[in-house]
């Protein structure tokens, strides 16, 4: 029978403490990288594990961390998303926790679903995304003063722990290069109004065309479903504009709306950067491959995963949060869609 591994046979390895120790994987202890990077290798080499059961049974914890999001039909996706659920696995099981993911529908039952975690002490905290004004679990957790943290916004009056990225200046970037490059009429395939993330970026286009002094045409403003099928029918349409009337550049608040968009350009027998540029938002795994590539604009989720991770943590320890809202700039990448000469390579 094979030998349980203690955390004492840690701290020998690692040349430490068991206190020590057994701070790093409940996330209290302040050490340096190098002590926390051997420690961690240590409990990796010897394959240890936390025994959480009776660690729950001490502590009243679960060591669970509950993520919902609103499920996607099953003809699309949402890389940006499973990136960001691969980053928080990865961040909290690093010390001792695990993530609890469940789906969680548009309407009152999600608040039925969290209250159940809640009730049956099946989580210590949770991490929302897909957040929306009026957002129905951030008042219930907020009422119930429950630990979150969210990827994402809501009513601005509202005052809860979040992490988003600036969407407003992403869009102004994504205008203001095709600005640059010469483009006057752009017209925008956008979410609908509903979509506060959608509205959010959407304002950094109309502040990017009002900037350059230029006036708005309403048919450049289509709104739809997140899809490569709306993108496409959206960019049809906008094609079908008199030629005084039809952009010369697309700017879609998501890749894949934009990846629909160059098919419909395509479909035309067009040119995607050189009869009609073309931008999206998130950088997908995908965009780099496309042809031509597509530029678009870059949203770091491996980092926010772990950053609200460590966010949760510091509110289940009992530590203020020195940031409470915190807005990242997304990172325009320019490539070969929007047209601009030598872009095939990333910024």
């Amino acid at each position: 029978m094979p030998r349980q591994i203690t955390l004492k046979h840690v701290a020998t390895k690692a040349g430490v403490r068991p206190e020590t120790v057994s701070k790093v994987i409940n996330g209290k202890a302040q050490v340096s990288p190098e002590t926390e990077a051997r420690i961690r290798q240590a409990i990796r080499e010897l394959g240890y594990r936390p025994n959480l059961t009776a660690r729950s049974l001490r502590t009243r914890q679960s060591r669970m961390i509950g993520y919902s999001w609103r499920p996607v039909p099953a003809d699309q996706f949402n890389p940006i998303l499973d990136k960001f659920l691969q980053s928080m696995v990865e961040a909290a099981g690093h010390v001792g926790y695990h993530i609890l993911p469940f789906p969680c529908p548009p309407d009152r039952a999600q608040v039925e679903a969290y209250q159940e975690m809640v009730d049956t002490n099946r989580v210590d905290g949770f991490i929302l995304s897909s957040t929306n004004v009026d957002d129905q679990r951030i008042a219930y957790l907020q009422k119930i003063q429950f630990p979150f943290v969210a990827f994402g916004r809501a009513n601005e009056d509202w005052d809860f722990p979040y992490i988003d990225v600036d969407g407003t200046a992403g869009l102004r970037a994504a205008t203001e290069h095709l600005l640059s490059l010469g483009h006057r009429r752009i017209a925008v395939i956008a979410w609908p109004e509903d979509s506060h993330t959608g509205a959010l970026r959407f304002q950094g286009y109309r502040e990017a065309m009002v900037a350059a002094d230029l006036p708005i045409d309403p048919a450049w403003i289509t709104r739809g479903q997140h899809s490569a099928a709306f993108g496409r029918s959206a960019a049809a349409g906008l094609l079908n504009l008199p030629s005084s009337r039809c952009p010369t550049a697309i700017v879609a608040l998501s890749d894949l709306m934009a990846i629909g968009a160059m098919n419909a350009i395509q479909d035309r027998g067009l040119e995607v950067g050189r009869d009609v540029a073309v931008i999206g938002f998130d950088d997908v795994p995908m965009a780099q491959y496309l042809r031509p590539p597509l530029t678009t604009l870059r949203q770091p989720v491996w980092e926010i995963g772990q950053r609200v991770i460590a966010m949760l943590l510091q509110l289940l320890n009992g530590k203020p949060l020195t940031e409470r809202h915190i807005l990242i700039a997304p990172e325009l990448i320019r490539r070969a869609s929007s047209g601009e000469p030598g872009a095939e390579a990333t910024a």
